[in-house]
């Protein structure tokens, strides 16, 4: 009887939810696209462009975001009743520019872009941002009305699409797009292989092995003049369609594109709620940023462990949990408050993290000696630093090169992702 109870009141909340949804949006995307521009003390944003397109890729049922990551959130209220139909917490390019030297000196701007899905009636759109203390103060609000003619409609990056991994619905999936870049036209066949092969390695790490049926993976079949990426240093410049390029924030390995508009066109040819940009290149590389994008390169020796490795930063907003490697980051996560992802702390608020899941007795911290190697507990350094920041574990696949080897507070906030979208 409690069962058949449990299962009433659970069919009975979705059925709500759904109603909500149709109450206020219709199964399509509102794309918002501004420029965002600062500095490493301030930052301004710019309505550029409102899209309407044709996939709403994803839940209707959480509409409100569960998650307290990103440095940045975006609201959706109906402008009659005030009511919050719609959030999400995200991060940007600008947001880590932010932290690197370049940003005390001069003052940038961003290409960025949030969707939602398309508002029956009026509604007030607000952008917060975080302060250094992970406080979120509005920056940008302004109005949307979903009649207005002015809400473009074209496709401007059409291209064929793919269905790579499909389990059903999109609305009750994971939907993962991969974009081509630096791929010719005679170069698609090789991309077709090449997201066979990244499916398979996506679904080779736990906990995705195990929840392969909560996944539908879409490729876009993105034609770029040449073949390969930027590689500004030695002076290697290619005509894609994407605008890739190594050397992001002069950190050789970082391969990103500052050309998020584009991105956005490509991916809108299917539904999605993950975007992952595979890269016609063999040398070493990749990036992901929290409900942003990820990107990897499609032929190197660690392209496997490169590919989950990054999606774990785009997907499930995991830390880095490596000290030792350069980055152009300062002081990226300060010592004295607790950090928003899940998979790093500073020992602040220990308990709003993984200490329920250390076994009782750990030492906390936990020294890093041979035989603490499958130990849970809290090992200094992590986050780009080696001091003052904890990790779980003494390795992961957030750490060092390896694959399918994510500690447990890492396959938890990867779950927990997985059930928010297949909901």
């Amino acid at each position: 009887m409690r069962l058949i109870i449990l299962l009433s009141l659970i069919l009975n909340t979705i059925s709500y939810s759904q109603s909500e949804f149709g109450k206020y949006f219709e199964d399509k995307t509102l794309r918002i696209d501004y420029i965002h521009a600062g500095n490493a003390a301030e930052d301004t944003y710019f309505l550029k462009e409102l899209r309407e397109e044709p996939y709403w890729g994803g839940s209707l049922v959480n509409l409100l975001d569960t998650f307290n990551f990103g440095k940045y959130k975006v609201e959706i209220l109906d402008k009659t009743s005030g009511k919050l139909i719609y959030s999400r917490h995200y991060a940007s390019l600008f947001s880590e520019w932010q932290t690197t030297d370049e940003s005390k000196k001069i003052t940038k701007a961003f290409e960025e872009s949030v969707v939602t899905p398309y508002p029956k009636f009026p509604v007030v759109v607000k952008f917060y941002t975080r302060d250094r203390r992970n406080k979120l103060h509005e920056r940008y609000t302004f109005e949307i009305d979903p009649a207005n003619y002015f809400i473009v409609k074209d496709q401007r990056m059409p291209f064929d699409t793919m269905k790579i991994h499909y389990s059903g619905d999109h609305h009750r999936k994971v939907d993962i797009v991969i974009l081509a870049e630096g791929y010719t036209a005679d170069d698609m066949g090789k991309f077709e292989s090449d997201c066979e092969k990244f499916k398979d390695y996506l679904f080779n790490s736990s906990p995705y092995k195990v929840r392969k049926n909560d996944f539908n993976i879409w490729a876009v079949k993105v034609i770029s003049g040449e073949m390969g990426t930027d590689i500004p240093k030695p002076g290697v410049y290619r005509n894609t369609a994407l605008g890739s390029s190594f050397y992001t924030f002069d950190v050789e390995r970082y391969l990103m594109t500052e050309s998020f508009f584009a991105v956005r066109d490509a991916a809108s040819n299917v539904p999605y709620d993950q975007i992952f940009v595979l890269v016609n290149s063999s040398k070493y590389g990749g990036g992901a940023i929290y409900n942003h994008y990820s990107v990897c390169i499609n032929n190197n020796q660690s392209e496997e462990y490169i590919f989950v490795h990054e999606f774990g930063h785009g997907f499930a907003s995991l830390a880095d949990e490596y000290y030792t490697s350069d980055v152009a980051y300062n002081e990226f996560y300060p010592v004295d408050i607790e950090p928003l992802e899940a998979n790093v702390t500073t020992l602040v608020d220990f308990d709003k993290k993984w200490k329920s899941m250390v076994k009782p007795g750990t030492p906390i911290p936990t020294p890093a000696v041979e035989g603490n190697e499958e130990i849970l507990g809290a090992f200094e350094g992590g986050g780009y630093a080696a001091k003052g920041i904890f990790r779980p574990r003494m390795d992961c696949t957030m750490k060092s090169i390896s694959v399918d080897n994510f500690c447990p507070v890492c396959s938890k906030a990867i779950s927990d992702m997985i059930d928010f979208y297949a909901r």
